[in-house]
């Protein structure tokens, strides 16, 4: 086999910014020489990473308020860049931007109106710190519900969780939320991390998803015990509290994980399987975890037999060891489906922007026979696993693999983790299609653009978050510990 030896570079790795960098040095070296032909550079436009409400969603709380994420620092947005409207009369609300310029918010300034279609903008005139603007204003439309939402927001998944006796020194502390969160309430105030009575200092973000993210300014200290804490002051964008502060406990190990930062799935985790459109089974297949669908109906789970509980809140099949959601299931499903699909779509976004990758058109896309280390692993082509391949690493290990086109594994072929390797931490992010052969065995997550297929008797550890259909032909699905 093929071996790839941690740190290493594929020669056309980083290319990419060496030639810029070449570029700009060759630019400002004609211009110097020029007769006053020099035109400065021109930093690019911003964009938006999320937005709640989303765009489309309905049954939005009467008690919402708005939030926008930037993928960069923007100059404090006011009421005549952020604005809200019903039809073509402005909602009056308090507009509000992160210390770190990154997320601005829209408070209404009483309750919205129910069973209606609001409409919001980014008007061209918002500002990056860089002075530039939006290349065209921005909006997104929703409809409101009946009622107020008045439910404290709860804590789901942290990392590192609870009593972990090894976390890795370089890596950042997270914690996913049930709901989408104020992102101004999230700051290095309410969220802390300490050792022993001595606060840690760091930097604290909000997003993709609904997780928020504390980022040590320095390693922590080795074999070393530590407190993350969530103060009673967060809110959910419908204005509601933790119920009440929130603090967990770990310990760090002696190294330091190699690979990028992992992908945070937020409440998408929680799912073997998440799909838009639909999950089909040719019976028997075998899922161990949880379905959803959204915003596809129970419907469109297909060949499953699904039998639904009194409530209607879930429904249950012989070929699943757990529970299937779907977008017409009793509340509070649609909203945790609803949050789960954003977090699913913020965590594909999040995988496919990862920039410089250690490993660049590895093997034209034919990894067939390597041993792959951790680390970003980029293709522009579709990528091929016609011969086994093996991720060599420890249990806080990362391997991220993007790819611009499909992932096509070969009949009876194996991906095998070594070293202590964890499917919870490899990321297959695929903007076409996924195809695992018939009796082969496939290993991570799979954050797909489009469809996934899981052909005859092929198995799988790990988790399908399509964001259209997932087929399963008599095939198994075994959702890792997370």
């Amino acid at each position: 086999m093929q071996s790839f030896i941690a740190g290493s570079r594929h020669p056309s790795v980083r290319g990419g910014l060496s030639a810029r960098l070449g570029l700009l040095l060759l630019a400002l070296v004609v211009a110097s020489c020029g007769e006053e032909t020099d035109a400065p550079l021109t930093p690019p436009p911003p964009e938006f990473t999320s937005t709640s409400p989303l765009d489309g969603q309905p049954d939005v709380p009467l008690n919402a308020t708005l939030s926008v994420a930037f993928d960069m620092a923007m100059e404090p947005l006011g009421a005549s860049t952020f604005t809200l409207k019903q039809g073509a009369t402005l909602v009056p609300g308090t507009v509000a931007t992160s210390a770190d310029g990154t997320s601005s918010t829209f408070a209404p300034s009483s309750s919205l109106a129910a069973s209606t279609v609001f409409t919001a903008t980014i008007t061209s005139s918002a500002k990056s710190t860089a002075g530039v603007s939006f290349a065209a204003a921005r909006s997104w439309s929703f409809t409101t519900g009946v009622a107020a939402d008045t439910s404290p927001p709860r804590i789901g998944e942290t990392t590192p969780s609870a009593d972990t006796t090894d976390m890795a020194i370089n890596r950042k502390i997270t914690a996913t939320f049930s709901k989408a969160m104020d992102p101004l309430s999230l700051t290095s105030g309410s969220f802390t991390v300490r050792q022993g009575d001595t606060q840690v200092s760091g930097r604290v973000t909000y997003g993709p998803g609904t997780t928020a993210t504390f980022t040590p300014e320095s390693a922590l200290a080795s074999n070393t015990l530590f407190t993350a804490s969530l103060g009673s002051g967060i809110k959910d964008l419908n204005g509601n509290l933790l119920a009440e502060p929130f603090a967990w406990s770990f310990q760090t190990g002696a190294t330091a994980a190699k690979g990028p930062m992992p992908v945070s799935l937020g409440t998408a985790g929680n799912f073997a399987i998440l799909a838009k459109s639909g999950v089909s089974s040719v019976p028997a297949s075998r899922v161990t975890g949880d379905m959803g669908v959204s915003p596809a109906a129970a419907s469109y789970f297909t060949g499953f037999s699904l039998v639904a509980d009194a409530t209607n809140v879930f429904a249950l099949s012989s070929q699943l060891v757990g529970k299937a959601y779907a977008a017409n299931s009793a509340v509070p499903t649609p909203s945790i489906l609803t949050t789960a699909v954003s977090n699913m779509e913020g965590a594909y976004n999040n995988a496919a922007g990862r920039p410089t990758p250690d490993f660049l058109n590895l093997g034209s896309g034919n990894i067939g026979g390597k041993t792959l280390v951790p680390g970003l692993y980029k293709w522009t082509s579709t990528v091929t696993l016609p011969a086994d391949v093996t991720l060599s690493g420890g249990p806080n290990d990362v391997w991220i693999f993007q790819t611009t086109g499909d992932l096509t594994m070969s009949a009876s072929k194996r991906v095998t983790l070594t070293g202590g390797a964890l499917a919870k931490n490899v990321f297959w992010q695929v903007a076409g299609r996924t195809t695992v052969g018939t009796g082969a065995h496939f290993a991570g997550v799979l954050l797909c653009k489009t469809d996934v297929t899981l052909q005859t008797g092929a198995t799988m550890n790990g988790r399908i978050l399509s964001q259209t259909n997932v087929a399963l032909q008599q095939a198994t699905v075994t959702q890792p510990a997370r």
